[in-house]
Parts: C-alpha cells; structure tokens; sequence
C-alpha cells in the first residue's frame, strides 16, 4: 500500500501530487462533482462517478477497481466525503484538498469531454 493512501480515515494530496501520481498511473483520479461541472471542465483522463451516485450506494468504475484512488470535486468538501466512504469500503484512498478550484489555480490541465481546453463551473 503507497503511504499517502489509507484504509481509514483517508489522507489528504497537493493538486500538483496528485497529478504526478495520476499521469503516472500510481493512481485513479475520481472526479466525485455533478454532471454539470464535469462537462464543464475536468482533468484529462479522470474517471467520473457523482458523490450523490456513492452515497446511493453504486459501486466504483470497473477501471478504478483493485487500485488506489484519488478523490476530487471543486473545492476539497465532497471529496473529502467520498473518501471516507470508500476507506470504510476498504477503498485505498486518498483525496486532493482544495479540489478542481486548487487544481485550475496550480494551472495543472483541465479539459472538456471534447478534448478542448475547460473551465471550472
């Protein structure tokens, strides 16, 4: 298990952190914001599953099964709250603070489902 991850109580990554460890495959990013604001923008390659979809108990994208998983939203709230859930699953997790808005600001990527250049709603 990678340290930054835990089974309880989920720990917590810089934007720029979890961007190295998702771009190089040592984690899932999971994007736990609303329909609405991952049409808007989100960072490339990041797996989408709402917060509200967690909480009525739908299970994790069969890509991001069996690996560790990094949470995100827009401000570091939700994904806090996602974690949580899914270290009490047994989920090695870990979510970014300061969410999408950090992760804009750090001016890491953020795209459409197009491919084109997004922006934070």
């Amino acid at each position: 298990m990678l340290s930054f991850f835990k089974r309880r109580g989920a720990g917590r990554l810089t934007p720029a952190e979890a961007h190295r460890r998702h771009t190089e495959g040592e984690a899932v990013l999971l994007d736990v914001r609303e329909k609405a604001e991952w049409n808007a923008g989100h960072a490339p390659k990041a797996l989408h599953l709402p917060l509200t979809r967690l909480m009525s108990g739908a299970g994790l994208p069969a890509s991001a099964r069996g690996k560790p998983v990094m949470t995100i939203c827009r401000s570091g709230h939700r994904s806090r709250q996602a974690a949580k859930l899914l270290a009490a699953q047994g989920v090695e997790v870990s979510d970014v603070a300061g969410g999408m808005t950090a992760w804009a600001r750090e001016g890491l990527p953020v795209n459409r489902g197009n491919g084109r250049r997004g922006s934070m709603a």
